[in-house]
């Protein structure tokens, strides 16, 4: 039997560790269209996070998950513990959103409206007013420690955990009124669970956005893994076109592009060819911007040759300026193809669009497209899945719309006695006794009148008529007696009506009589 040899590789430099330690990612700062997109709908979302607990609707917050009492409000409406379909409703709506936008256009949730990717860029944004652009964040934590590293830090974290601590704040005022709350806050008169839950919020989003960034758009957020599963040929993502693009390589001033000179672009095959083996042997450059992903290859590709140097006439439009990687918030390069830590935020398209005008190239080398338009194939946008989902999100927010704007706006409970199934009076008369339950949902005191509608000859409702007064948004409890002649046996249905006084409501509800059997 021969023997066969076994490759080992070094998991880890100090050989006492199966995980590679993740390194630090510094994004690098660009400017564009998209990146001004981007800012846009940062600003937007983080206004409605920090602005709406203050806003102020018909005499209260505009919007309050108020816990205790079971209620949530949301500008004019409110939601009861009874309206948790509109809840489950809600979410499939978000959920089939997030399948039918990724379907169609890619990730667009995870580059402009995640949380993570908008605190994580608002954290970024301090640290290089304190720190300075990516090569003297560089230089800086390299760098033994000083004084002016010292001040630099500290200025950083504590801008860092002011602004974290005002999130956490802000985040127990979505359900604790958040104008009570800051006026507690200067006697130090809060709760334990509010001094809990500020600075639990606070330290999260000091962990998440200042720390693990990329790591849990890698690592924790699930969403990254399921992906490709909604992704298909036809699915907006950023892409690279290397048939263009390739060789790369750097070349002097006054180079045509690759149509300019003649060259034309590749075929497919010798184009991912060349990106197949640039990624297997990268070059000066891409080692220097410390480009990192998890690109993997199906079988056994053999040894992948090193790109011999091409002429200047041979070369594509890329000149391996790696600032497309520079400026990647996970360090990925994007044009080893699509890769599940990209997460479409488009800086990378910014960035070449900037350096194709600066040599005078056409734009659009890394662009939001398909990987069909990429290989020269026609994109078709109205397909099973997007038709599917389409159709079912809209379906469920036309529920949704409909079912809040017709849901009833009061709710009647009937309890029994459950002490007694039923009494006998002084005159032999027999009485049963009720509590029923109105639910005043509305954002008005009413006045509800309750009546006796149905039952059998002889019962009879005490105080038959009477009018009981529910505040705006509470439950009110009202006992009611009925009363049967002697002689009354079994048990009878019998029907509630409750009406408003104005008799612009009115509910039925259904009970029982018991008389000795």
């Amino acid at each position: 039997m021969t023997g066969r040899r076994i490759p080992l590789d070094v998991v880890d430099a100090h050989g006492d560790s199966h995980y590679v330690s993740e390194g630090k990612v510094y994004p690098r700062d660009v400017s564009g269209r998209l990146q001004r997109l981007r800012i846009a709908a940062a600003s937007w979302l983080l206004g409605m996070f920090y602005v709406f607990p203050w806003l102020r609707w018909d005499g209260r917050q505009a919007v309050l998950f108020d816990l205790p009492a079971r209620k949530f409000h949301v500008f004019g409406l409110t939601f009861w513990p009874q309206d948790f379909l509109f809840l489950a409703l809600l979410l499939i709506i978000a959920a089939l959103a997030l399948f039918f936008f990724t379907a169609l256009a890619g990730r667009l949730f995870c580059g402009y409206a995640c949380p993570q990717t908008v605190w994580t860029e608002v954290f970024l944004k301090m640290e290089r007013w304190t720190e300075g652009d990516r090569a003297r964040r560089i230089k800086l934590d390299a760098a033994p420690w000083s004084g002016e590293k010292l001040a630099r830090k500290g200025a950083k974290h504590a801008l860092w955990v002011g602004f974290a601590l005002w999130t956490g704040f802000t985040f127990v005022g979505f359900f604790t009124p958040i104008t009570d709350l800051a006026a507690r806050l200067a006697t130090l008169s809060w709760s334990g669970w509010e001094t809990f839950w500020v600075l639990f919020y606070a330290f999260a989003t000091w962990g998440n956005a200042g720390f693990l960034r990329e790591q849990v758009c890698k690592y924790m957020c699930p969403y990254a893994r399921f992906q490709s599963a909604m992704f298909d040929r036809n699915t907006l993502i950023i892409a690279y076109d290397p048939m263009r693009g390739e060789p790369r390589g750097p070349r002097k001033r006054g180079l045509g592009d690759v149509m300019a000179r003649g060259r034309g672009l590749l075929d497919k095959l010798t184009a991912y060819d060349y990106v197949f083996r640039a990624g297997r042997h990268p070059s000066a450059a891409t080692q220097a911007a410390h480009a990192r992903g998890t690109i993997t290859w199906d079988g056994d590709l053999g040894d992948a040759q090193p790109l011999p140097k091409f002429a200047p006439d041979a070369l594509g439009d890329c000149i391996d300026c790696t600032i497309c990687v520079q400026v990647c918030p996970t360090g990925i390069d994007i044009r080893n193809g699509l890769q599940y830590e990209c997460i479409a935020c488009g800086a990378c398209v910014d960035a070449c669009d900037e350096v194709m005008a600066k040599v005078g190239y056409p734009k659009g080398l890394v662009r939001y497209s398909t990987q069909n338009a990429i290989d020269g194939k026609p994109t078709r946008v109205l397909r099973a899945r997007i038709l599917l989902y389409g159709t079912l999100l809209l379906g469920f927010m036309v529920a949704w719309t409909v079912g809040v704007g017709t849901r009833d706006d009061l709710i009647v409970e009937v309890l029994r006695d459950r002490n007694a199934l039923y009494r006998q009076a002084a005159d032999g008369g027999i009485e049963n006794s009720y509590t029923l339950k109105l639910v005043n949902k509305s954002d008005r005191d009413r006045d509800f009148r309750i009546v006796l509608e149905a039952a059998p000859f002889g019962i009879e409702l005490r105080d038959d008529g009477q009018l009981t007064h529910a505040r705006a948004g509470t439950v009110a409890s009202v006992p009611v007696v009925l009363v049967a002649p002697p002689g009354t046996s079994g048990r009878s249905d019998v029907r509630f009506r409750i009406e408003d006084s104005d008799g612009t409501t009115r509910k039925h509800v259904d009970s029982s009589f018991f008389g000795p059997l």
